[in-house]
């Protein structure tokens, strides 16, 4: 038996906007830079804090390697992720992406965003 997986809609109960970055942001893990870009996103969903997304052409992908880690969000869709190695410094499933996401936000596709908890995203002045 298929699974239906439920597809909703942002709106005033659940507002997301994907915006320019405005200014160049790097992601680091452990002080080796894993993404560099100047042409960041900035994803800004209901209450949660926003994100930044990278093109995938600004990832150093040598450090990624994807897991079979999935999760899905009824907003944005199936979202895989990666885990980040520099050196020593582990982010398990610390990058992810949305490889064919919605509608809604079809401006997030081919870009990768990273968990702040394990990779530190810095905006540069």
């Amino acid at each position: 038996m298929t699974e239906t997986k439920q597809h909703l809609l942002p709106g005033p109960d659940h507002p997301i906007r994907v915006l320019p970055g405005g200014a160049p942001v790097t992601a680091t893990i452990g002080g080796t830079v894993i993404a560099s870009t100047s042409r960041p996103l900035l994803l800004e969903e209901a209450t949660d804090l926003p994100v930044y997304y990278f093109p995938r052409e600004d990832v150093e992908f040598a450090g990624l390697t994807r897991t079979d880690h999935q999760t899905y969000c009824p907003y944005k869709g199936d979202c895989s992720y990666f885990t980040v190695t520099a050196g020593e410094n582990v982010g398990t499933n610390a990058a992810w992406s949305y490889e064919q996401p919605y509608d809604a936000v079809s401006e997030i596709a081919g870009y990768i965003a990273f968990d702040p908890d394990q990779v530190d995203v810095n905006v540069m002045d």
